[in-house]
């Protein structure tokens, strides 16, 4: 696996595609920082650049990089949660790059937890992901649902289908009270639980 992660490293500083596994389904990844190969990633998954990507990142410290305003429970949230089938809604800061959320003042952040994944994000800095479909059609969660076309936009696919699950719970941090937009893997119930400070989810 270590030399498939490097190869993965490699083909994401080149500005390629790379399918990677992570806990709720497989995603299609590029270098957020490299606007290229953003584009070349709308255009596999024939997504409208109107539609905002989460940037994938591996710490705490990258998400205060490229948010601002944030509530003073997040990094309780993030300790919480992360990684893991979380997606926390941000006002972003001025380090985030236009291209990744196109006239929107909001980011999203993820945290996969699938160690090969994690690695991978590590070494590039931030990563957009979204799931390693062609839009609108299932997202893959074996490495087996991996279409054809998708599979072939991509430089290299790891194979890990050892966690997979429900889809990501989106929490928006920037609406007050914080607002479940997706109901997924992490309950309300539990958020509450963990992290009282946050008051009430709508």
């Amino acid at each position: 696996m270590e030399n498939q992660i490097r190869e993965a490293v490699n083909a994401l500083k080149n500005g390629e595609l790379v399918i990677l596994p992570t806990e709720t389904v497989y995603g299609i990844f590029a270098d957020a920082a490299n606007q290229d190969a953003v584009e070349k990633l709308y255009a596999a998954k024939g997504r409208p650049t109107e539609k905002a990507l989460n940037l994938n990142v591996s710490d705490f410290g990258t998400i205060l990089k490229f948010s601002k305003n944030r509530p003073i429970y997040l990094k309780k949230l993030v300790q919480s949660f992360l990684p893991g089938p979380l997606t926390i809604i941000l006002e972003a800061s001025g380090s985030v790059p236009e291209w990744i959320h196109i006239g929107k003042t909001t980011v999203g952040f993820r945290m996969p937890s699938i160690t090969s994944t994690q690695s991978v994000i590590k070494e590039i800095g931030v990563l957009v992901g979204p799931s390693a479909n062609l839009t609108g059609e299932a997202s893959p969660v074996l490495f087996e649902n991996l279409s054809s076309e998708i599979l072939s936009k991509a430089s290299l696919a790891l194979q890990d289908d050892s966690d997979y699950g429900l889809d990501t719970t989106i929490l928006d941090l920037t609406l007050s009270p914080a607002r479940i937009l997706r109901n997924g893997a992490v309950k309300k119930e539990e958020i509450l639980e963990k992290v009282p400070e946050i008051g009430n989810i709508q």
